[in-house]
This record gives structure tokens, C-alpha cells and sequence, in this order.
């Protein structure tokens, strides 16, 4: 894996914020202006590295969903994400009877020897838009000859039509006093209930409505709700009085709430004691005692970065703000270093797409910097390759079903 000067489009700004990334210059917390699409790299992959990453994703995403059936009878565990006793038959129900419609694996990857799990972002993960969009448009302006690991599109839209009626309502919500970026979510994912035939509804959560003396949601028009995709987590829904009547309720929530367990890091020390020794896993626990003096401290329900904590030597040397993640318990995860590609350090984000891996995003930092926040740019990547063409990728999904 290389990272490649490129010449950024002189009107590559206004071109991404008209396809819909109109965070393109403005997600960046920090005061050095940095933007958070940067086009003047890109990451190049081979086919092979492209296939193994593929591989492993599919593989994790196994392990993940049999992690997630484990946790959901692990009683000490649910206590300790704060899980009400109220959603536990639930969460095991829905293990068996609700479908997914994406989540995001963040690996650590050079290129050589075995990709390393970080996390896996199962819930309203980030990053959609310009992993399926953005980086796509770029790859056909810029290396129109060349391809691109992203079948992100073609995957949403399959997925769709496989659970969707024709003209079937799916509302799609997020809170009010969320970012851009959630409510540019939720447009990209309409566009993709469209294309597949569905009727999309877009709305703040909080407008979404209760029948009185009933569990059925209906929504600004009295319409009912029954496929319902929501920009807002589970591990929030649940400390809420909503949660309790959205799980009573016959709505098909996407994510599903099982999703709550998936997304969490307690994910992380599940599959460790499951897989131990796995190739792809860093070892994962509920306390640092097994991990000697070098290791990273994740809250539960964080994402990010929120409240991550660096430690080496013993000493925390690199940690952001809580933000949402205050009071949560965490997960003790083996320090990894971050692969360095010249002055950078990137964050594979390696998607899955109605149960299938379908795609990757990477996210950089600067050398120097141990966690990958909001701080982090977003560089488009290609595949030295020919173009993969539009029969094959229908061929290649249809090969899933």
C-alpha cells in the first residue's frame, strides 16, 4: 500500500459539496484549518491487498455477529454497558430475527502480514457519503482508468430491495441538534430507499409520533412507521423512554438493537476470549491487569475518539475529551501502533453492506498524533487495476444472494 501525491481539481470543494459531502471543510475540531477531504494523496492498493482486505472483513464480521449472540446472554456484561433489563430479551431475539443494514471496521493495515481489528463501528458508523460518493467521483475524474474498492452503492441498493416492498414508506430520522454530517447521512441513505424502489420520509426523531395507548409509530402525516433508519444510537434510545416503546413497538429499526451490543467495546474483549490468538484481533479486557504497561482505554459506547486514552511505559501520554462517553466503563485494548506511510497514519475503514464487505474509506492523521479523531482527513484510495465493469460487480453481488 502506497500513498501518492496527487493534484487536487481546482474546484474540488465546490464539486464534493454539490455531490452532498458538505462537510468537506468543516468537520476538523482543531484550529489548524486542516479540511477533512484531502485529495492531494491517494492510497494505492492492489488487487490482492484488496481481496485479503475483503476477506477479512467478511471474516470478522462472522466472528462479530457470533460475539454479539454471546454478549446478549452475558449478564455481567449488560449490566455493565448500562443495558436495561427491559431490552435483554430483545437483544436476543433480535440477534436471530432482525437484518443489518451496514457498520464499519476500523483495521490497522500496511499492506503486509495480517490486518488488526481496532474496532467495529456496527452502529450510525460515519464516513458513508465520502467512502461511496465522494471518493468514487473523485476516482472517475482523477484515475478514470484505474479502479476502486466500492461496492457500497450497488450493496445499499441490493439490500434495500431484498427487505422493501415497492413503494413502501421508510422513514429516516436523527436528533434534532446532530451534525451535518448525520443529516447528510440520512440524504445520501434516502437516495439509495429511492433507487430501490422505497418511499423515504426524512425527519428529526422527535417528530416521529405515538399512537396514544398503542406502540405504533406513525409519522407527520399520521402515516404509519414501519422501516425506520435512525441516525441516533441505541445506547442513547435505550436511556430514554423511547427505547422502551420503540423495542414494544412493530417497527423495523435499522440499525437493529442488537446493534447496541455489536457497536460497543465490549465487543472487542468478547471476541478476544472467543478467538484468542486470532490473527486479526489484538487482545481485548474488561481491566489493563493482562496487558502490562502499553495499552488504549476505551470507553463503551464511544466513538470518534471520544475519551480514549493512550498509555505506554505505564504513563497515559495521548487522551481526548469525554464528550459523550463521561462515566462509561471502557475496554482495555493492546496498543497498537499505527502503520506510518511517509508523514501519515491511516485508519482502513473497511465497510459491510447487508452482511457483506463492500468497501473501504481511509482515514489519516499526522505522524505524531496516537488517536484517530475528528482531527483525522479523509484520502480517497484506487486499485492498480483496470476498471471493474458494471456486469461484473452485479455478477459478483448477485453471487452473495
Amino acid at each position: 500500500m502506497m500513498r501518492l501525491p496527487q493534484t487536487p481539481r481546482p474546484d474540488a470543494y465546490r464539486v464534493v459539496e454539490e455531490e452532498g459531502l458538505a462537510y468537506a471543510r468543516e468537520r476538523n475540531d482543531g484550529d489548524d484549518d486542516q479540511p477533512y477531504w484531502f485529495e492531494g494523496a491517494a492510497y494505492r492498493i492492489t488487487e490482492g491487498q484488496a481481496d485479503e482486505l475483503e476477506r477479512v472483513t467478511d471474516e470478522l464480521h462472522a466472528m462479530a455477529m457470533h460475539a454479539t449472540r454471546v454478549l446478549c446472554h452475558d449478564t455481567e456484561a449488560l449490566r455493565r454497558l448500562g443495558i436495561p433489563e427491559y431490552a435483554w430479551p430483545h437483544l436476543r431475539r433480535s440477534t436471530e430475527e432482525n437484518w443489518s443494514l451496514y457498520g464499519r471496521f476500523d483495521l490497522l493495515w500496511d499492506g503486509y502480514g495480517p490486518p488488526k481489528m481496532l474496532e467495529y463501528n456496527a452502529d450510525t458508523p460515519a464516513a458513508l457519503v465520502e467512502t461511496a460518493v465522494t471518493q468514487w467521483s473523485w476516482l472517475e475524474a482523477v484515475q478514470p482508468d484505474r479502479d476502486q474498492w466500492n461496492m457500497l452503492h450497488e450493496r445499499l441498493v441490493r439490500t434495500w430491495q431484498k427487505h422493501l416492498n415497492d413503494n413502501e414508506f421508510v422513514h429516516l430520522v436523527a436528533g434534532v441538534t446532530e451534525p451535518l454530517e448525520d443529516w447528510n447521512t440520512i440524504a445520501y441513505v434516502a437516495d439509495t430507499v429511492r433507487e430501490a424502489g422505497g418511499r423515504p420520509i426524512t425527519l428529526p426523531i422527535d417528530q416521529l409520533g405515538v399512537v396514544h395507548g398503542s406502540n405504533r409509530f406513525v409519522g407527520l402525516e399520521n402515516e404509519p412507521v414501519t422501516t425506520c433508519f435512525a441516525m441516533y444510537p441505541w445506547d442513547w434510545m435505550l436511556a430514554e423512554d423511547f427505547g422502551c416503546t420503540a423495542l414494544a413497538s412493530d417497527v423495523t429499526w435499522l440499525e437493529p438493537v442488537h446493534k447496541v451490543l455489536t457497536g460497543s467495546k465490549a465487543l472487542l474483549a468478547t471476541m478476544w476470549e472467543l478467538y484468542e490468538g486470532h490473527p486479526n484481533l489484538l487482545p481485548a479486557y474488561w481491566s489493563p491487569e493482562k496487558l502490562g504497561r502499553e495499552y488504549v482505554v476505551k470507553p463503551v459506547h464511544g466513538w470518534e475518539g471520544a475519551g480514549v486514552r493512550v498509555v505506554r511505559d505505564g504513563q497515559v501520554v495521548a487522551g481526548t475529551e469525554d464528550r459523550h462517553t463521561a462515566g462509561q466503563a471502557a475496554i482495555y485494548q493492546q496498543y497498537q501502533e499505527i502503520p506510518r506511510i511517509g508523514d501519515n497514519l491511516p485508519v482502513l475503514g473497511t465497510w459491510v453492506v447487508g452482511g457483506h464487505a463492500a468497501g473501504l474509506g481511509i482515514r489519516e492523521t499526522d505522524a505524531g498524533r496516537l488517536i484517530t479523531d475528528t482531527q483525522a482527513r479523509f484520502v480517497p484510495h484506487f486499485i492498480d487495476a483496470p476498471r471493474t465493469s458494471e456486469e461484473q460487480v452485479r455478477a459478483w453481488i448477485d453471487e452473495d444472494e
